[in-house]
């Protein structure tokens, strides 16, 4: 019994359903992947001479804002809960740095209490961030 040259396997491989999810992956990457770097949205206090705010890949970013809520890495946290993550994440990487970026309307003390358990967990290198005023 003969196959038929139409009744034989076809080997090759249709590529088009991995193109559209590979495109679909890159969509949702370009998407979030800002957020993961920026951090939370907050209205930073404007200064004239702002400092760079160094490696921001490699800092850690905490976010207190306008109603006070708390921010670490992008996730939300209850300002009692504050205190336990920063002393984990020093036991992770105790010589990161901390990048503190308080909301322009937020009350000082939230800020202070925020720089104040950095300190209590061991962290050294503590940054407030605002944004650089345009000439």
């Amino acid at each position: 019994m003969q196959i038929s040259r139409s009744a034989a396997l076809q080997a090759d491989i249709n590529v088009t359903p991995l193109v559209d999810v590979c495109l679909v992956l890159l969509i949702i990457f370009m998407v979030v992947t800002p957020m993961i770097v920026a951090g939370v949205p907050v209205h930073l206090p404007q200064v004239k001479d702002a400092a760079s705010a160094g490696d921001a890949t490699r800092q850690l970013p905490i976010s207190v804002n306008a109603d006070g809520t708390l921010y670490v890495d992008a996730i939300v946290i209850r300002s009692e809960q504050l205190a336990g993550v920063l002393r984990t994440r020093h036991d992770e990487h105790p010589e990161r740095p901390i990048a503190v970026r308080g909301d322009k309307d937020v009350k000082y003390g939230s800020v202070m209490t925020v720089l104040a358990a950095c300190r209590a967990a061991g962290f050294t290198d503590v940054a407030l961030i605002a944004e650089r005023t345009q000439p």
